[in-house]
């Protein structure tokens, strides 16, 4: 039981998330497309090429950042021959609050997407909803649309008006493709004469607890490496990917290498969804689904077909258990070869094609630097808000249009000591109105205001000739804004986004006169920079936080180039496990595959000086934890714990914040308390081999709980608090974090900013120094003066 002295906090996971965000995490069994235009993959078995030698050149992969919103939880049921039904609420579609349609035409839309492995065999809405007493029962009526086509007319009877309604309407399954919007449209009109076209009566409300229910028909895919990373990611599939793993034995530590690549690919591309990595070290099939077998000479799984290898060589072939599922099989002759046919997978699989490729050659990836993650804001130069979003983000159109939303991800050790703020450097144009008072482009920040600016109309402008110059080649005007982000709300912890949000004035022209003309645009210009380049990067650790949220210290590099793991010497399926999976989070926040991770035994241990260590252990196989249990903040073995805490517990705080000495606190009072009932304890202390290097611990009494350890990392509404901290108890869902007074720092300041936050933390230094500077300077006047003095005497 532990003790009622055990300190814990609770630290929204991002409760306010990005638009973005929320749209993409809670999409029907899918993702919102990068490009929906995008080309789909083939959907029907055909014969595959045959098998040839494949030279591949792969480049660096970059992941686009996207949000780590919770998975939603769709309810589904199984059906006869693969077949299965799921339902999804409009909320989890992505609208988070109840859709008010508003004018005469008022309209919303959410995204879902279907599986490129599944068909639609039928659909139905289930809209709850609501509308005005003032609408005309013959002039107005509410569509569903799908995909811009009409697949139901509401009609809105006087009788039922002001009332919640329901009602379940039929989707025709030609309408649905793998990506769609289901767009609810109000066409209103609440008089047979002159109509206000923006007149508050004309209004309906939509229900966000309106239900989807989508059934699909399972299909099987082409059995070709083009395809990849489909059908074992579909980006369309918006619940948690849980891949498994197949070995034919306990894999060594070059297997292992390999296998960590591909599963921190594949949780790269899950993003908010998280992922998990199953294992079997006995060659054992999946009954159903699919799955990635890793593996050195001949295959010994049954009902695969699949010659030994003669160097590097990627298959994929049908699960011999289910005429649906598929396997990708990467295999090699030695661990080395592996290691090839693995990085061959994650970095060029866009050049691999047929059934089975062999790796002939492999260009040498290059070398990566500090802090480049293809995911996090560049720190060493301004970044272009062109590199964040696409062309088509930055342009809106209409009188009230959805906000521009950039996504972005910050260093997590950047120190904001007396910085001022983000210096974003904004470019934009507009359609200036004729005459207008109130348009404005709002710049916000997760949902937390920064600036409005000002749109001035064309009589403000001045008008005349000038301004028909400028207007000549384009409509809209190019103006330029500098501002500055605030340090308080530029949280590095978490994901940030940009939102700029153009608000246009509609003036009245009078009655029978009003007639809305879409004509108006607003845009960000791709060139449009904000800029982190003065930020120095230091930070005091431990800190689980970081590590949690970022994968901080490990992913300083993105390829964990600079990372150990050490596992057990008799590491089993649960140790591996949590291995593949917490490389997959790590690669959630990089955006890159954890291409030249190390792994370990704890007697490799001395020659890991240089490297940051992510130790695993389960019960007391982990001879590291009890050789460095001095070091560590608290002992890992036998039931009592003794642990120092500090008050930073009971703040709100982050990193990049005007006054980090927040973070060094000293230690408050000693506890002790046991801990019978933990599931799994995660520790962050200095590393006893080379100081300044991080080690973070997974130790759970038992194998089974390493699988709480990855849960709680992945997080989400089972999860209401977070990982941080310097140790991190969890039980039962439950997480209580414990801060001590941090023991080190990891960064530099140079040598100028190391002087002034030394300073800062000791004042008393200052005010030491400030009288010997006083004295220094007034001895040599006393003493000049004295001897003045005896001269004047003298003479």
């Amino acid at each position: 039981m532990t003790s009622t002295l055990l300190s814990s906090r609770r630290r929204e996971r991002s409760a306010k998330r990005p638009l973005a965000l929320a749209l993409s995490a809670v999409m029907l069994a899918g993702a919102l497309p990068l490009q929906a235009t995008q080309a789909a993959p083939p959907r029907a078995a055909v014969p595959a090429p045959a098998a040839a030698p494949v030279p591949v050149a792969p480049t660096a992969a970059t992941i686009p950042a996207v949000g780590a919103a919770a998975t939603p939880v769709i309810a589904r049921v199984d059906l006869p021959e693969g077949g299965r039904r799921y339902s999804v609420t409009l909320k989890q579609l992505g609208a988070r609050i109840p859709m008010v349609l508003r004018g005469i035409e008022g309209s919303s839309a959410v995204p879902f997407a279907i599986r490129a492995d599944e068909v639609v065999s039928s659909a139905k809405l289930t809209l709850k909803y609501a509308y005005s007493p003032a609408l005309l029962a013959d002039l107005s009526h509410i569509n569903v649309m799908v995909n811009g086509e009409v697949a139901a007319t509401v009609p809105v009877p006087k009788v039922a008006a002001g009332t919640n309604q329901e009602i379940t309407v039929d989707l025709p399954p030609p309408l649905i493709t793998q990506f769609n919007t289901l767009n609810i449209q109000l066409i209103g009109h609440y008089t047979m004469e002159c109509e206000d076209p923006l007149h508050t009566s004309l209004w309906a409300n939509i229900s966000n607890r309106s239900v989807l229910e989508v059934t699909v028909s399972p299909l099987a895919l082409v059995n070709d490496l083009s395809i990849l990373p489909l059908p074992f990611f579909d980006r369309r599939d918006a619940s948690q990917l849980r891949l498994p793993f197949i070995f034919n034995s306990a894999p060594d530590n070059g297997t292992l290498e390999a296998a960590g690549a591909l599963s921190s690919w594949f949780g790269g591309l899950a993003t908010y969804r998280g992922a998990k990595f199953p294992v079997s070290t006995t060659g054992e099939i999946p009954t159903k689904g699919n799955a990635v077998i890793v593996a050195t000479g001949a295959l010994q799984s049954a009902g695969i077909d699949v010659p030994a290898p003669n160097g590097p060589t990627v298959t994929i072939v049908p699960n011999p258990n289910d005429q649906f599922g598929k396997l990708l099989i990467v295999g090699g002759r030695d661990a080395k070869e592996l290691k090839q046919a693995a990085l061959a997978v994650v970095t060029g699989n866009k050049t691999l094609t047929g059934q089975r490729a062999v790796i002939t050659q492999l260009l040498e990836l290059e070398k990566r630097v500090p802090y480049d993650a293809p995911n996090w804001l560049r720190s060493d130069r301004p970044v272009k808000l062109g590199e964040l979003a696409t062309p088509e983000t930055l342009n809106v159109t209409g009188f009230s249009p959805r906000p521009i939303a950039i996504d972005m991800r910050l260093p997590p050790d950047l120190f904001g000591w007396r910085e001022k703020g983000v210096p974003l450097n904004l470019k934009y144009r507009y359609t200036p109105q004729p005459i207008s008072t109130n348009s404005s482009l709002t710049v916000g920040l997760n949902d937390q205001f920064i600036k409005s600016i000002h749109l001035p109309s064309v009589a403000r402008l001045g008008g005349g000739e000038g301004l028909l110059e400028r207007l000549k080649s384009d409509s809209s005007i190019p103006v330029t804004d500098q501002m500055v982000i605030p340090l308080q709300i530029m949280n590095p912890r978490s994901q940030l986004q940009l939102q700029l949000r153009y608000q246009y004035d509609y003036i009245k022209q009078g009655e029978c006169r009003d007639v809305i003309i879409d004509n108006v645009r607003g845009a960000i210009e791709p060139d449009s920079t904000i800029d982190i380049s003065s930020f120095s990067h230091y930070i005091a650790m431990p800190n689980l936080g970081v590590f949690n949220d970022s994968g901080f210290p490990f992913t300083k590099m993105a390829d964990l180039s600079q990372t150990a793991v050490v596992l057990p010497n008799n590491a089993g399926p649960a140790e591996f496990s949590a291995y593949l999976s917490v490389l997959g989070r790590f690669s959630e926040s990089t955006g890159y595959p954890a291409t030249a991770v190390t792994v370990a035994r704890p007697d490799q241990a001395p020659t890991l000086a240089d490297k940051d260590l992510l130790v695993i252990a389960s019960g007391d196989n982990q001879p590291l934890l009890k050789q460095w249990a001095k070091q560590l903040p608290m002992s890992l073995d036998g039931p009592g714990r003794r642990f120092e805490l500090s008050d930073l517990i009971y703040r709100t705080w982050n990193w990049l914040m005007p006054n980090p000495r927040a973070a060094v606190d000293q230690a408050r009072n000693s506890v002790s308390f046991t801990t019978d009932g933990a599931s799994v304890v995660l520790v962050g202390f200095e590393s006893p081999l080379q100081a300044g290097r991080s080690v973070v611990a997974i130790s759970s009494s038992r194998p089974e709980g390493l699988e709480e350890a990855v849960n709680a990392m992945i997080g989400g509404e089972e999860y209401p608090q977070t990982i941080q901290g310097s140790v991190a108890v969890i039980r039962d869902k439950q997480v209580d974090s414990l801060v001590a007074d941090q023991t080190y720092a990891v960064g530099s300041l140079g040598l100028v900013g190391t002087v002034q936050w030394y300073m800062s933390r000791h004042p008393w230094l200052v005010v030491l120094l400030g009288i010997l500077g006083i004295a220094l300077l007034c001895v040599p006047i006393y003493l000049a003066l004295r001897a003045r003095a005896r001269q004047r005497l003298g003479s």
